[in-house]
């Protein structure tokens, strides 16, 4: 364990996850988050749900801060960037498509199934990426290859440590070495989460300087 980041190999690469819900590839220098879901607290309202729609200026803000400490060379956002198409309004589209320029780094964008239908500028989108030894993609596909991990997002991996009083949950990073899949937390204020099966390896980030192999 390092002070702001947990690292593990795969193969001749090393990965490290960050305490900010990131991971970072330093052979390649790309930087990985998923499942932003900007926009859903706008949807929410659409639909009657007085819930706050603050949480994308937040988001944003934790993006900008995230790329200044790590300097990639590339972002690559797997899925869920936003919520609905319904929910992006001209001022949160305007903000995204000036991104990649404010932050002088290139955007790609692994579609997400909240992303269908979504359209904007400056940023990539592919349905899933090749980089060394991994394939990158929104929900998992499996072994795809005997020495290729499948990156991906979409299932907001989460831990739950308890004991005879209290119940605490916690984002996590999960590998599922069986299957060669890791899941990356989800970025997003605004989401939820699923337990992780007993079988993977976790990684549980316990505040925003420190993260914990469970």
């Amino acid at each position: 364990m390092q002070k702001n980041s947990s690292i593990f190999n795969w193969g001749n690469s090393s990965l490290e996850m960050l305490p900010s819900r990131g991971l970072f590839i330093p052979q390649t220098r790309e930087l990985l988050i998923c499942d932003i879901h900007l926009g859903k607290g706008e949807y929410f309202q659409k639909n009657g749900i007085p819930l706050t729609n603050n949480s994308d200026e937040e988001n944003l803000l934790r993006i900008k801060k995230i790329v200044k400490k790590n300097n990639p060379y590339k972002l690559i956002i797997l899925g869920d960037l936003f919520h609905s198409k319904y929910s992006i309004s001209e001022s949160l589209k305007s903000k995204v498509e000036l991104l990649a320029e404010t932050l002088k780094i290139k955007i790609e964008l692994i579609v997400g199934n909240h992303d269908v239908g979504c359209k904007v500028k400056n940023i990539s989108f592919l349905h899933f990426k090749r980089s060394k030894n991994f394939i990158f993609t929104h929900e998992p596909i499996g072994k795809f290859e005997d020495d290729i991990l499948n990156i991906c997002g979409h299932y907001h991996p989460k831990i739950y440590l308890k004991d005879s009083k209290d119940k605490l949950s916690f984002r996590c990073f999960a590998l599922d070495e069986k299957k060669h899949i890791f899941y990356l937390p989800a970025f997003g204020d605004l989401t939820g989460g699923y337990p992780c099966k007993n079988s993977f390896k976790k990684w549980a980030i316990i505040s925003e300087k420190e993260i914990i192999k469970i």
